[in-house]
């Protein structure tokens, strides 16, 4: 389950979070919802008038775009976007608000690093629509194109925050919040950024829930959801001369793939593979993992699956396992991210000490897998 070879990882600081979720705005409704406060979330009413699958849906509370964002610039911006938006704007707030002595949170060699499965299915949905409905294929609205490009969220992150540096969007589904902080790993360990904004979105839309709801990917009575999650990454040692204060070091994160046949347990073992990898390079061993925050909630027939790729790892599951998708619903590309804010969220509400570790895992039906070492 480990390599002779794995090289020791040097710990990224994460200095802020952004998240918007059902629970509402930060990590404090994230962490009280976690704990059992209920989630009254947003009216999907107020988020599409189609019709939805019947199956619970939970969607982030009205989103306080004009306070957060500015009035200006803002009608033609999709939710995929205006979720990203806010949850960068949340964070670099955290992080400016933490040490303002030390000057300014973003540089010209800050940048964005966002997960995502296709962009706003919403608005490619509603383009590709109108190329059939409308009289003629060129009269669609020109101002829905821009938010068809899967980079357009990350794209407005930079503009609007003044990221000149790196600004990737990653399309790796249910592993792109991983991806996203693993390529953010490579990028700030190549001197390509001072530091990075990492996470994941993914918007509620009538079509994503139908598809979620007619593909049999979901258990019965799983609900889907929504969510963006941005964490503000650095070097440890810069982050101790800025000042600011880190809310937990990331260690080693690793991705695989354990291949497309669910039932040949090569999943299962792909999922130890990088898990006993990625506690190696972090120098973890089993018996420390504290917690475990789980992304396969919820999916038909991968829960059990990751639950016995990581306690073949370490013995067998910790005592504290959080499942964020059972309280917040599935929220496909953002989910990694939101797992990894998870963890912050209950350290931060119960006061863990410093040096508890936690398990990030996830894995997909089209066979990747990923897991990421948390240290508070």
């Amino acid at each position: 389950m480990t390599t002779a070879t794995a090289v020791a990882v040097e710990p990224l600081a994460i200095t802020a979070a952004g998240v918007v979720t059902p629970a509402g705005l930060g990590l404090d409704a994230l962490g009280a919802a976690l704990a059992g406060a209920p989630v009254a979330g947003g009216d999907p009413a107020d988020v599409t008038a189609e019709t939805l699958p019947p199956r619970p849906v939970r969607v982030a509370p009205e989103l306080p775009v004009a306070e957060l964002l500015g009035k200006k610039g803002n009608r033609q911006l999709d939710r995929t976007t205006k979720l990203a938006l806010i949850a960068t704007r949340l964070a670099l707030d955290v992080a400016a608000a933490g040490t303002p002595e030390s000057g300014p949170v973003t540089t010209v060699r800050s940048g964005v690093v966002l997960g995502t499965s296709t962009g706003s299915i919403r608005s490619s949905s509603e383009y590709s629509r109108e190329t059939l409905e409308l009289e003629k294929p060129y009269l669609v609205n020109p101002g829905l194109f821009p938010n068809t490009v899967m980079n357009c969220a990350a794209g407005q992150v930079a503009i609007r925050h003044g990221l000149h540096g790196v600004n990737a969007t990653l399309a790796g589904g249910h592993l792109s919040g991983l991806q996203a902080v693993k390529y953010a790993r490579n990028a700030l360990r190549q001197g390509h950024a001072d530091r990075l904004l990492v996470g994941g979105v993914e918007e509620f839309c009538a079509q994503s829930a139908w598809g979620w709801h007619r593909s049999g990917a979901l258990a019965p009575g799983a609900a889907v959801g929504e969510a963006a999650a941005l964490l503000l990454l650095e070097p440890a040692d810069a982050a101790r001369e800025s000042g600011r204060r880190t809310l937990a070091e990331a260690l080693a994160c690793e991705v695989g793939f354990g291949g497309t046949d669910v039932a040949s347990g090569g999943l299962s073992a792909a999922l130890a593979r990088v898990v006993g990898a990625a506690l190696e390079r972090s120098g973890v061993t089993p018996a420390e993992v504290g917690a475990l925050s789980l992304g396969a909630s919820g999916q038909s027939g991968l829960e059990r699956i990751e639950e016995r790729a990581v306690a073949r790892v370490l013995g067998a599951l910790p005592e504290r396992v959080l499942r964020a998708k059972r309280v917040l619903g599935e929220s496909f590309s953002a989910g990694g991210a939101v797992q990894i804010a998870a963890v912050l969220a209950v350290w931060e509400r119960e006061q863990a000490p410093a040096g508890s570790v936690a398990l990030v895992t996830s894995l997909s039906p089209d066979g990747q897998v990923g897991c990421l070492v948390l240290r508070r």
